[in-house]
């Protein structure tokens, strides 16, 4: 089991093929074409954020949570956005060619449990972001008529209890029926348009400007002043930026579509950095606009930037804020709907979920049966649950799947490379001293220049660099300009390792348990800081202070662990700055961001993880491409297996030289020797097939002879 849950996707299986999704149109058979500038991407990003985000999150959090206080929200969630995106950015230029975001990185490269894990928290970002538009559309409609659609609705259907926070709501059916629209125009092939979304953009781009300078005419200081700027306080603002980080989605949009970009190695990440800043540049000077023009308590909480102006007897800048509105929702909602079937279409392709969901219509060219249960799924929602409640349970579901990014790739940077010799250094045990990893063994082959390693050459095609190269992401220029001459004495008395040192699977597995101690105790630290000590008094805070103190030396200590052991020595075209730094970074802000959302957010996602896990054990860890195709291969190995008890009277570990039996090839993140008796059977099959057909071709090698061989021979 634990082999199942940690195999890989092969990587040549991301080639484009035949099976492609593709949306060219009817009949096409090419793949998706690249024509997407950085520009483009840029655009994508944006277009899916700023919607819902400015013209909704921004109120909602100002009105609820933390006033205008929300402007610190926007930044501290930005903040936590870009430490992730920066991991997402490398990840992404890992494999540039995928479907399936962030779900087919981790399933290429890290296992196939954590890439259904995030794949399922995927789905449930767009599954809401989706209703969380729809509700948002509906809300702006219901604002222009005066809110006659909503008393129409609760006059002839009632409200519904017990699905918001105390407040009641209704039976939403415009944001039903918004909601099936758009997965009809999905689902027959009309796909988002790059042009089309520019267009939206510029009209948003055009009434955000607007919204700027009229403003100013309304501005008013006494709505900060008199401790109205934090009315709920740190604890409010804090909570304010888990919910804000619904608003920080787009990068994961532009992974999705960046296998129709020109050149996504370096468009991606340019993309992912341009569209974060450039929202929130537009979050906080709207937020500050808002918070300023009416007083936190008289926000509207539907349609805030609207009512703005209404407020002030403005009616003209009411319907030109609707208008991009309009604009802004539409792309928002086309952008979370977009990409979702995609996901679960790449997810059922792989069998970890149900097979018909990848079926893909000859005319149209989409998976329209994702389509139609993804939509219809959303459509639900987006009746039964309150837009604050959406939004609230997207920000948990984006929050957890990055932070299982941020991970991700702090394991893959401490892992052997497939193509390196693992055996070129080596280490007493996992956590021995990782030191003596720099002196070369009896290798033929390195080379050696001098004694400190600064020329030395591997055949995993890394050349050494010097102690120059040693952090090539970034951290030892930037600790050399800060440090300087103390740069060298900290890094002997740190352990850290020289450049021409690489990982082997010892020191993977070391980074491998430090790096899942540190997501652990980071959820237990918060956990103690925000029940304990925030919520707590007397002896019982001081009690949980002192505990979170020794959890925080943990983690410095994980972290210290982690820097002593070397970095594996790829080089891609981009590559997330000051690892472990920035990774572990993005773990504990996510975690507390998460941790400061609702007890009710929190009971609604665990029960959606149970779903998922029920899915993944019943079904999709036995139904699984990989699995089948292991089957297949132990079945052949059967077949082998009875054709040579005939021929032979000995294993093949009794023809391996004993050398050849220590030196197999790394495997992956996780070391061979922990894969389960799977692997060991699928090599003895291999082996076996070997004998087989080494009798009937002469095959010459001692490795592939049978008894049979060597009598002809004789």
């Amino acid at each position: 089991m634990y082999s199942r849950l940690l195999r890989t996707k092969p990587m040549g299986s991301m080639a484009h093929g035949s099976d492609d999704l593709t949306e060219l149109g009817e009949g096409s058979g090419v793949g998706l074409a690249k024509v997407l500038t950085t520009v483009d991407l840029v655009s994508l990003g944006v277009g899916s954020c700023v919607g819902t985000g400015m013209y909704v999150v921004a109120g909602l959090v100002a009105k609820a949570m933390a006033g205008p206080g929300v402007i610190l929200s926007f930044i501290i969630a930005a903040m936590a956005s870009i430490l992730s995106g920066v991991c997402y950015a490398e990840f992404g230029v890992r494999v540039p060619k995928t479907t399936g975001s962030a779900y087919t990185y981790s399933y290429v490269t890290v296992g196939e449990f954590v890439a259904f894990f995030i794949g399922w928290n995927l789905i449930l970002e767009y599954l809401i972001g989706t209703a969380a538009g729809a509700s948002a559309l509906s809300s702006m409609f219901d604002s222009l008529a005066n809110h006659t659609i909503s008393n129409y609705m609760i006059t002839h259907l009632g409200t519904l209890r017990g699905l918001g926070k105390g407040e009641d709501t209704y039976p939403d059916l415009l944001a039903l029926f918004i909601t099936l629209l758009v997965t009809v125009i999905i689902a027959l092939g009309v796909h988002n348009s790059v042009g089309f979304n520019n267009v939206l953009n510029v009209v948003n781009l055009v009434v955000w400007v607007f919204m700027i300078i009229a403003g100013l005419f309304f501005l008013s200081a006494k709505n900060w002043e008199s401790g109205n700027f934090l009315p709920y306080g740190w604890s409010g603002v804090m909570q304010g930026a888990a919910t804000c980080f619904y608003a920080f989605i787009g990068f994961d949009i532009i992974a999705t579509t960046g296998e129709e970009a020109k050149d996504p190695n370096t468009s991606i990440p340019y993309a992912i950095t341009a569209s974060l800043v450039s929202c929130l540049t537009a979050y906080v000077s709207v937020s500050v606009i808002l918070t300023l023009m009416v007083p936190y308590e008289l926000i509207d909480g539907s349609a805030p930037l609207m009512e703005m102006f209404a407020v002030h007897g403005f009616l003209w800048g009411k319907y030109i804020v609707a208008v991009g509105s309009i604009a802004g929702l539409t792309v928002s909602l086309l952008g979370s709907l977009f990409p979702m079937p995609r996901v679960i279409y790449a997810m059922s392709q792989d069998g970890l979920l149900f097979r018909c969901l990848s079926h893909v219509s000859v005319l149209t060219h989409t998976p329209v049966v994702a389509c139609v249960v993804s939509g219809s799924l959303a459509a639900v929602l987006a009746l039964l649950v309150s837009l604050r409640d959406l939004i609230e349970m997207m920000s948990i579901g984006t929050l957890l799947a990055y932070t299982l990014v941020s991970v991700c790739v702090l394991l893959l940077r401490y892992q052997p490379d497939e193509n390196t010799d693992t055996h070129q250094f080596t280490s007493e045990d996992d956590g021995g001293d990782l030191n003596n990893a720099e002196l070369p063994t009896k290798d033929d082959h390195m080379l050696i220049g001098d004694g400190d390693g600064s020329a030395s050459y591997h055949t995993g095609g890394t050349e050494g660099e010097g102690d120059d190269s040693d952090f090539h992401t970034g951290r030892a220029s930037l600790l050399k300009r800060i440090l300087g001459g103390h740069y060298y004495t900290l890094r002997l008395r740190l352990g850290i390792p020289s450049a021409s040192a690489r990982p082997t699977p010892a020191t993977g597995r070391t980074v491998t348990r430090c790096t899942l101690l540190f997501f652990i105790t980071s959820f237990l630290l918060w956990s103690t800081v925000i029940f304990g000590v925030e919520q707590g008094a007397g002896a019982a805070a001081v009690f949980s202070g002192l505990t979170a103190t020794l959890m925080a030396g943990s983690l410095v200590k994980l972290l210290i662990v982690i820097i002593q052991q070397p970095e594996s020595g790829m080089k891609l075209p981009y590559m997330a700055p000051c690892v472990p730094f920035v990774p572990a970074a993005a773990i504990l802000v996510n975690s507390y961001l998460m941790l400061k959302l609702s007890p009710l957010t929190w009971a609604r996602f665990t029960i959606w993880c149970f779903i998922g896990l029920l899915i993944y054990g019943c079904y999709g860890v036995w139904h699984s491409t990989l699995e089948l195709n292991a089957r297949e291969q132990q079945a052949h190995a059967s077949s082998y297996q009875r054709y040579d008890d005939n021929l032979d009277a000995f294993s093949p570990e009794e023809i391996l030289p004993p050398q050849d039996q220590e030196e197999r090839p790394y495997q992956g993140w996780s070391a061979p020797e922990e894969r389960g008796n799977i692997q060991q059977e699928d090599q003895d099959g291999e082996q076996e097939q070997y004998e087989g057909e080494g009798d009937g071709d002469g095959y010459q090698s001692s490795r592939g002879r049978t008894n049979h061989g060597f009598k002809e021979e004789d």
